[in-house]
């Protein structure tokens, strides 16, 4: 069950201010000392806007990465890193992020940098907002990691003689992230997501019950050890999606993956399939995505206060949290604050309506 009935989250990335977009293409003029104080800045930022919002959970808003998982191949030895994208210009497309060349066995000797990640959060949340992450009951927010499953990892590698396919590079990975996963809880990570949207876009043309094994396999060693959450999308890369928006392959093999919660991509959908979230609440706790990453249309709280109500026709306070639908990195900052602010305003107004 939610440790807050109707608690307010998001998944992982929010936009970097402007500041730090110029500072992350120009990084040769910066030294260590400079780059460390622009890495902290972002994230003091970050944490600033959340708390603002009001959220019951947040994170460093992956302000140390180039990207939600691009900047983990820079932790990975064994890899020829691709200098250029092979097309720059043009409409955004999937295409435009590139691959790299896998020449020799993978590893992560300095790990994949989620752990330093969430140790400067601490740090910063120490200071804007000193109950965070305690033990104390109700005490907020939560702080949150998110780390990319090894699925969605070995899309931007590619096959070689040892390994075959993307499977095989993933089984690569698995134990890459599972030794990640570990690492973090060991730092006191007690809520973790792991992102695996390349499962959700991919799994109408895979075999569900064989991406449900790679999971639990990759998070045996934290299962139950933390409150753990996995995000399944469509893909958000400059706003566009990558697959058939539809949820029905996966399931009911998702249901089997060790998490606690499962997140659902719905606002964008117009909230097709939002029956689903009542198979889930049945097992598991369920995120609701009430926020559109894809649009500059600004929810207002009345708005998100009818998807609350649309949701418990389907599922109970007690299993049902709410979020963006995806990462807000893709969304200009100024949208994705206020998006924020309302979806916390819409959900505290149907808290008071509760009694709650």
């Amino acid at each position: 069950m939610q440790p807050i009935p109707l608690r307010t989250t998001v998944i992982g990335s929010y936009p970097f201010p402007g500041w730090l977009e110029y500072a992350s293409q120009n990084l040769e003029v910066f030294g260590s000392d400079d780059l460390a104080e622009i890495q902290r800045d972002a994230v003091i930022a970050a944490v600033h806007d959340q708390l603002a919002a009001g959220l019951d959970v947040i994170t460093d808003g992956e302000q140390t990465r180039l990207d939600f998982n691009l900047s983990f191949y820079g932790y990975l030895t064994g890899l020829d890193l691709e200098a250029k994208s092979p097309r720059c210009f043009g409409p955004p497309a999937h295409d435009q992020r590139g691959k790299h060349r896998i020449i020799g066995p993978l590893g992560a000797p300095r790990g994949l940098g989620a752990v330093e990640e969430f140790e400067r959060l601490k740090s910063v949340a120490q200071v804007l907002a000193p109950e965070a992450g305690t033990e104390l009951a109700g005490s907020s927010p939560v702080l949150k990691a998110s780390v990319p499953g090894p699925f969605t990892l070995s899309g931007r590698l590619l096959p070689n003689d040892s390994l075959e396919d993307r499977w095989a590079i993933a089984e690569e990975l698995r134990g890459i992230v599972a030794r990640e996963l570990e690492r973090l809880v060991a730092a006191g990570c007690r809520e973790l997501t792991v992102d695996e949207p390349s499962m959700s876009c991919y799994a109408y043309r895979l075999d569900p019950d064989r991406l449900v094994d790679l999971f639990n396999r990759t998070v045996e060693s934290v299962a139950g050890r933390c409150r753990l959450s996995t995000h399944l999308c469509f893909g958000n890369f400059k706003g566009r999606a990558v697959g058939p928006r539809r949820y029905a392959p996966m399931f009911p093999a998702f249901l089997e993956m060790r998490v606690d919660e499962i997140h659902v991509e719905m606002a964008s959908r117009q909230y097709a399939e939002l029956e689903l979230i009542a198979t889930i609440a049945e097992r598991k706790d369920v995120a609701v995505g009430v926020v559109d990453v894809k649009s500059y249309h600004i929810e207002t709280p009345d708005e998100i206060a009818d998807a609350v109500r649309q949701c418990l026709r389907f599922a109970p306070a007690e299993r049902l949290a709410f979020a963006p639908d995806c990462g807000l990195s893709q969304t200009a900052r100024w949208a994705a604050r206020q998006k924020l602010a309302n979806m916390v305003a819409g959900v505290r107004q149907v808290r008071e309506e509760m009694g709650q």
